[in-house]
């Protein structure tokens, strides 16, 4: 899997960090606090969108939301940042991971659809923010994901041609970003996405449970 491969990058949530679960608990407190009726699409609608651009989708979905966009932004924030700073963490086997692939000159990145105060605060609460070389975000590109343009930035900032980095992701809508990208792409097994595991591992090059699994040389080739 890592045979000429220059650079890595990480999806954040759900493929890093178990922390599919802070989501679907902020997410039902909100509309629960605001007694919002969703559509039955609502989890696959805004699946991939950028943290700016699920917030518009609450606009745009919920006019009756006494809120800017900047204003939901900054409530999720306030909701999230407890529960990023304390109780998620990296992924089975991570940090082991991503140790041993910088050891061996391989540039690492970070290209997510969430907040980038939450990312940077919650990777320095892990003790794992000197471990990546770039952090790109959704918000922070003109389209969030299954675009490509999150992943690009991010290999522009790694000065790493596309073909040379290989993705970890965990949700279709994510791999398709990567693929899009012209990157290898890696499924990584989550709970929240588990349902969509046949869809994923259509898309994805290779699909692994924990990143263990790649050092050992037992994930899975796809197609």
């Amino acid at each position: 899997m890592l045979e000429q491969i220059e650079a890595v990058i990480f999806d954040m949530d759900g493929t890093l960090v178990d922390s599919m679960w802070v989501w679907t608990a902020i997410d039902q407190e909100y509309i629960d606090n605001y007694h919002l009726t969703v559509p039955e699409d609502f989890h696959t609608a805004i699946e991939g969108m950028s943290y700016t651009e699920t917030a518009q989708y609450f606009l745009d979905s919920f006019p009756q939301l006494p809120h800017t966009l900047d204003e939901i932004k900054q409530e999720w924030f306030q909701m999230s940042l407890d529960k990023y700073t304390h109780d998620v963490h990296l992924k089975e086997g991570a940090e082991t991971f991503i140790r041993e692939i910088r050891r061996r000159g391989i540039r690492t990145g970070i290209a997510t659809s969430n907040d980038r105060k939450l990312v940077e605060q919650s990777l320095q609460a892990m003790g794992v923010a000197g471990l990546f070389d770039t952090i790109s975000t959704g918000c922070e590109v003109k389209r969030g994901k299954p675009a490509p343009d999150v992943y690009l930035k991010a290999a522009e900032n790694l000065k790493t041609p596309p073909r040379e980095c290989l993705v970890f992701e965990d949700v279709p809508m994510g791999i398709l970003a990567g693929k899009n990208a012209g990157m290898k792409v890696c499924a990584v097994d989550d709970w929240f996405s588990r349902p969509q595991e046949a869809k994923k591992r259509q898309l994805a090059d290779y699909y692994t449970h924990h990143y263990d699994e790649i050092l050992n040389h037992t994930f899975e080739v796809l197609g």
